[in-house]
């Protein structure tokens, strides 16, 4: 019986990437690569709708993943650095380029193949909010005993004990690759349903010291396939 229900607690909490969901907003990558299609969840609509208008703007055609690391993430914008050139002119605020966080753990966690929003460091960022131009997609691997109590410790210390790992997720980990250490501190908003072999490649190739893939991989054309419960 206990196997029994460790097995639905892993289906359960395993069972997001690749079930598709036509309520949700559908975003395609065509890439240097390859595409990547992804739902965006309608758990955290301030994310969905910023990433639905930065691809309408057409901001993201042209972008590269400029930020590789082997067995963690992938990460992507229109700009490498954290200034937009509109902020350092002064005719934007850096504030118009930030999303509120919309943490939704543990429902929502950093298993391999969500998408999730890149964010300034707690020092500059108390707040915890996301940039409004970069993202990651995780990869992640299987978590060890010290990796568990590293993501536990940064987990409690972080978020301050609001947010502690259940113990499911931590059986999750054990056996399924992901990034736990970066769980109730950034918002995970989307997941990969087509395509995540291809971030396997990108996230396996030759980069430099500051982890710049040695080719571009860009992001040819970024397009809503579907636009589920945007309404704007």
């Amino acid at each position: 019986m206990k196997k029994l229900i460790t097995l639905m607690l892993m289906l359960t909490f395993g069972m997001g990437i690749f079930a598709q969901d036509k309520s949700r907003a559908e975003v395609t990558f065509t890439t240097t690569k390859g595409k990547i299609v992804m739902e965006l969840y309608n758990e955290t609509p301030l994310h969905r709708d910023n990433f639905i208008k930065r691809i309408k703007s057409g901001i993201l055609n042209g972008a590269t993943f400029y930020r590789v690391i082997e067995n963690f993430m992938i990460q992507f914008g229109p700009y490498e650095g954290e200034d937009t050139p509109e902020e350092i002119a002064g005719t934007v605020s850096r504030e118009s380029n930030m999303v509120e966080a919309e943490f939704r753990y543990p429902e929502i966690y950093h298993r391999r193949g969500v998408l999730a929003a890149a964010r300034e460091g707690d020092d500059v960022n108390p707040e915890q909010k996301s940039s409004a131009l970069h993202f990651y997609i995780v990869w992640g691997k299987v978590s060890d005993d010290a990796g568990i109590t590293r993501a536990k410790n940064r987990m409690a210390t972080g978020t301050k004990g609001k947010y502690t790992m259940k113990p499911e997720l931590e059986t999750y980990y054990r056996q399924n690759p992901g990034t736990p250490h970066l769980d109730g501190a950034y918002t995970v908003f989307g997941e990969v349903t087509q395509g995540l072999e291809l971030v396997g490649e990108i996230q396996k190739v030759k980069t430099n010291k500051n982890d710049k893939p040695l080719e571009p991989i860009t992001i040819l054309k970024a397009k809503v396939t579907r636009k589920g419960k945007f309404k704007k």
